[in-house]
């Protein structure tokens, strides 16, 4: 995917977002990616039967760079370690960091970013449900694969059961490996660093980021490569698909606020804009001079409320 153009995330919002909406809006997504990876655990057989046909694939097609990455960070705790640290922690830090940057620095982008990430976690969701896999660390020894985050355990604050904090392991989809989200999450803040960066460093970072974490996530034993692929696919197809999620967003929106000012009572106004009515008065022109019966042409008569309590009656 080119990071020179990215044309879906340039248009402006309509109003400039509130964080007291942002924030719950964001915490909601999350909460429903976070239920939804518990909830689609799948059988346990049938995600086994996926990650060994990914390994197979990736064998026969010689791309399975698992391996030696995994022998290198469990020979070596210098690696090891600091993998471990980065996969349990940078995709809660810097993704948030980036959206509240965007939302600070970048307004005008902020939406269609977020937008983006939104609708590709949910992609992401869809795949851990119709396609549970087991990630390298869950197969049998026999297949060559080390947990480095249970061998390294002792180091962090995670379990040797998951890159959950300790005792939290069980409150988890380990089988949630297809599409890893981990390089979907960090191409996309790649992008946003190399598009609004600015600077040499943002753009270096805007690379080694992505590449860094594709790394990781396979020498730690949690991702296969073809789950990084799939990450990348997933963040592709979001992308596209922002435009037509932003309309359907507005729609909702405006329909919403229609149905809110409806119930305040903000409905049409009986009497139209053109007339008005005064204090005493039941319909519009009301007080509006007329010709008295008999009178002769051009002579109005004049309205007991126009000639006032204490003024004498027209002469005759």
């Amino acid at each position: 995917m080119p990071l020179t153009e990215t044309p879906d995330i340039e248009a402006a919002p309509r109003t400039r977002p509130r964080w007291w909406t942002e924030l719950p809006l964001i915490l909601l997504v999350y909460a429903c990616y976070s239920a939804g990876r518990l909830l689609a655990r799948g059988d346990v057989s049938g995600a086994v039967d996926h990650g060994l046909a990914i390994l197979r694939v990736e064998k026969f097609l010689h791309i399975n760079a698992e391996h030696p990455l995994n022998r290198l960070f469990t020979q070596h705790a210098w690696l090891g370690v600091p993998a471990d640290f980065w996969y349990a922690s940078l995709h809660y830090l810097v993704t948030p960091a980036l959206l509240v940057w965007l939302f600070r620095s970048r307004t005008a982008h902020y939406r269609a970013a977020r937008t983006w990430l939104m609708t590709s976690t949910f992609i992401g969701l869809i795949g851990f449900t119709l396609l549970p896999t087991c990630p390298p660390r869950l197969l049998a020894a026999g297949h060559g694969f080390v947990d480095t985050m249970a061998q390294y355990s002792s180091y962090g604050w995670w379990g040797g059961e998951a890159s959950a904090p300790r005792g939290l392991g069980g409150m988890t989809n380990q089988y949630a490996a297809m599409p890893s989200l981990h390089v979907g999450w960090a191409l996309w803040c790649g992008i946003i660093l190399w598009r609004f960066g600015g600077t040499r460093l943002t753009k270096f970072l805007a690379v080694a980021y992505p590449l860094l974490t594709t790394i990781v996530v396979m020498g730690t034993a949690n991702h296969y490569f073809l789950d990084a692929v799939a990450g990348v696919v997933v963040m592709g197809i979001g992308l596209l698909l922002t435009p037509l999620v932003t309309r359907l967003a507005d729609r909702l929106w405006t329909r919403l606020a229609g149905a809110v000012r409806g119930f305040r009572g903000g409905g049409d106004p009986i009497v139209s804009g053109g007339c008005q009515t005064s204090a005493g008065e039941r319909i519009p022109r009301q007080r509006e001079s007329h010709v008295a019966p008999g009178a002769g042409a051009g002579e109005p008569a004049a309205a007991p409320s126009d000639a006032g309590d204490g003024a004498p009656a027209a002469a005759r």
